[in-house]
């Protein structure tokens, strides 16, 4: 590793050592920007940052059997990103692999997803490779085998980094949302040069909604944050969220939206079949078009206020829509019956156009 991780600063090492419930956590505020490693080929790998609006690309009538190659390639270019510059690049498809069970195929990014975005990289040249931390889940191995992600790698010859337990590098908490100093990342998420975030569309039974933000979670090692990640939990789940963001090489997102979950989510919601794919390279813009798809209000979401602060736009006039129009697709998800969850909930179809 060309850098080696910091000590922990007192304040940071006190954190690590208290012992927290999680629910008493709930709401605060949130999310963050793909920060460049310095690099300008490696900026411009994004969507202009001079774009008047965020591009935004959904497709509809998707399926895990149906040409998801076509589809996703089709919305990495509509989202901007430029095949030649990412050739020879290092890029790192993240999944969501939180508690997998064969029983909840909900609950877990569909291999089929991975294995498609994959290809699409892999012809253009870049050094494709998969990794995870699961949130839940010390056994990384039993993970890849319910979520049948790891026979699907095996055979498509994609290798697995497991990011709970690579060695790690430290980079400092740039947006300083959260009062944590810095931030570990296992060494495939330093050296990548780009990171796709491939969530799992579902409800969340704390801040509402996880999706392409909130799915870099699993960017961050349990060596150093434990099995769940309580040291973020404490330090504010829409603040970490943003600052994890923030710390990241670029990034863009593959959203898994064919059947997702709705409830009590992102563990224990039922499935719902929705159909489409996601993608973004502007992680805020895509997450608020996919939550007002959800039924759910953007601008009331802890994580997306704070993303709008720092990272990209909510305003359906600041989002540039590619492929299907949102207000086509419109299917309220489920929350779990709590005022504050309750609140996220449109009324009117009107409060999503803001």
């Amino acid at each position: 590793m060309s850098e080696s991780p910091r000590p922990h600063p007192p304040a940071w090492q006190r954190l690590l050592n208290t012992s927290l419930s999680r629910r008493s956590l709930l709401l605060s505020t949130t999310s963050a920007v793909a920060s460049a490693l310095g690099c300008d080929i490696v900026n411009k790998l994004r969507a202009p940052k001079q774009a008047k609006k965020a591009p935004v690309f959904i497709a509809r009538n998707q399926r895990y059997d149906g040409p998801l190659e076509q589809t996703i390639r089709d919305g990495l270019l509509a989202s901007g990103l430029d095949p030649a510059r990412l050739k020879g690049k290092k890029v790192l498809l993240k999944p969501n692999m939180v508690e997998p069970t064969r029983l909840s195929p909900q609950m877990t990014t569909h291999p089929a997803v991975v294995l498609a975005t994959a290809e699409v990289f892999r012809k253009w040249d870049c050094t494709v490779s998969v990794g995870e931390a699961p949130g839940h889940v010390r056994d990384t191995e039993m993970a890849l085998s319910e979520s049948r992600l790891g026979d699907a790698l095996d055979s498509a010859k994609l290798p697995f980094a497991d990011l709970n337990y690579e060695e790690v590098g430290w980079r400092d908490n740039k947006l300083k949302v959260s009062p944590l100093p810095g931030l570990f990342f296992p060494r495939s998420v330093l050296e990548a040069d780009l990171v796709v975030s491939m969530p799992k569309l579902k409800t969340h039974h704390w801040v509402g909604i996880t999706a392409s933000l909130k799915n870099m979670y699993g960017t961050l090692p349990g060596i150093k944050y434990g099995w769940p990640k309580n040291v973020l939990h404490h330090a504010g789940i829409p603040q970490t969220v943003i600052d994890i963001n923030g710390a990241l090489p670029p990034t863009v997102a593959v959203v898994d939206g064919i059947t997702c979950m709705e409830g009590d989510g992102p563990i224990l919601g039922s499935a719902k079949e929705m159909g489409i794919i996601g993608v973004g390279a502007n992680l805020t813009a895509l997450d608020a078009t996919l939550a007002r798809i959800m039924g759910l209000v953007p601008q009331r979401i802890s994580y997306l206020i704070l993303a709008e602060q720092k990272l990209g736009p909510l305003s359906d006039r600041l989002i540039q829509q590619r492929g299907e129009r949102w207000q086509e697709l419109v299917s309220p998800f489920q929350v779990m019956d709590r005022e504050a969850l309750k609140f996220l909930q449109m009324r009117d179809r009107g409060e999503l156009e803001s």
